[in-house]
């Protein structure tokens, strides 16, 4: 009977080449999550569609009737009137490829998708180590893998230094430089992340020179600046009193040269001008008996003596 099918499903593919048919399509779960497995080439509702898992008939609907082929309960799955497949609480054990044909009422082939669907379990936490080797640093990233078949992606960076290993439990990278390392685990439906800051005893980092090579010099311009304004406030404030000290000086000569030479004011007041005008008082002079002159004394003419005859 699946013969049959098989082979008028083929021919009608020859007969009419506008049938829809998709590429396999690949989905991806993670553990005790619910899945939605659509059919991309027929919309709205449909009549007739079958969902097969790895060739064997899963479930069918038809005039919005289901029809299980498999254990409800195991399956844990419905379909919609759409004809799309929900599976809830979804199991390794639901991985597989799902094929669904959809048939219009009057038998006629609508659509035909391969949908792979896959369920894997979340990644674990990864473990980041490392291990100090003269002036070398070993980091080991590692995962314990939960089961045999589950794949893991690992990727270990630091900084510019990135490796990555596919279908791998662990990964090693030496390097010559501390600093931040980070781990990636990861698959198709999780991620995890662990990062760490390592450093060896007795090993600088470059870029820790850098930043000490950096720190001396911005101190050094630091103190050149500081020493640079004190000075330069030092020559304005000597200046400033030497400005000072000429206007004093200057000040000084002034009145200096006001007090000598006084000056009326350019506009005289009124009250200043009838000042002005008013007679100065004359001062009473009192007339005082003056002592009388003593007069000239005459001179006596010398007696000249006598000759004698």
């Amino acid at each position: 009977m699946n013969f049959w099918r098989i082979l008028l499903v083929k021919c009608l593919l020859l007969l009419f080449p506008s049938v829809k048919c998709s590429v396999s399509n690949w989905i991806y779960m993670a553990v005790n999550e619910s899945a939605l497995l659509n059919i991309t080439a027929a919309a709205g509702s449909i009549y007739d569609a079958t969902w097969l898992r790895d060739r064997k008939r899963f479930l069918q609907i038809k005039d919005k009737k289901v029809k299980y082929y498999v254990n409800k309960d195991q399956c844990r799955c419905k379909v919609f009137l759409n004809g799309t497949l929900k599976i809830e609480r979804v199991m390794k054990e639901d991985s597989g490829k799902y094929t669904v044909t959809v048939y219009e009422q009057d038998g006629k082939l609508k659509a035909e998708e391969d949908i792979m669907f896959i369920v894997q379990e979340p990644v674990p936490q990864p473990i980041l180590t490392a291990e100090c080797r003269n002036k070398t640093i070993l980091v080991k990233c590692e995962a314990k893998q939960k089961t045999k078949d589950e794949t893991f992606i690992i990727e270990l960076t630091q900084e510019k230094n990135k490796k990555i290993q596919k279908n791998a439990t662990s990964l090693d990278l030496t390097t010559q430089y501390s600093g931040m390392f980070r781990c990636v685990l990861k698959n198709q439906v999780s991620k995890k992340m662990a990062e760490k800051v390592i450093k060896c005893p007795g090993q600088l980092d470059f870029y820790l020179i850098l930043s000490i090579a950096g720190g001396t010099i911005f101190f050094v311009i630091f103190v050149i600046l500081v020493i640079y304004c004190i000075r330069k406030k030092k020559a304005e404030r000597l200046e400033n009193e030497d400005e000072e000290q000429m206007m004093q000086a200057r000040q000084v000569d002034c009145e200096m040269v006001v007090r000598e030479l006084p000056q009326p004011p350019c506009n005289p007041t009124p009250k200043q001008l009838r000042v002005q005008q008013r007679p100065l008082p004359q001062p009473q002079v009192q007339q005082q008996a003056l002592p009388p002159r003593p007069r000239p004394r005459t001179p006596r003419t010398p007696n000249h003596p006598r000759e004698r005859p």
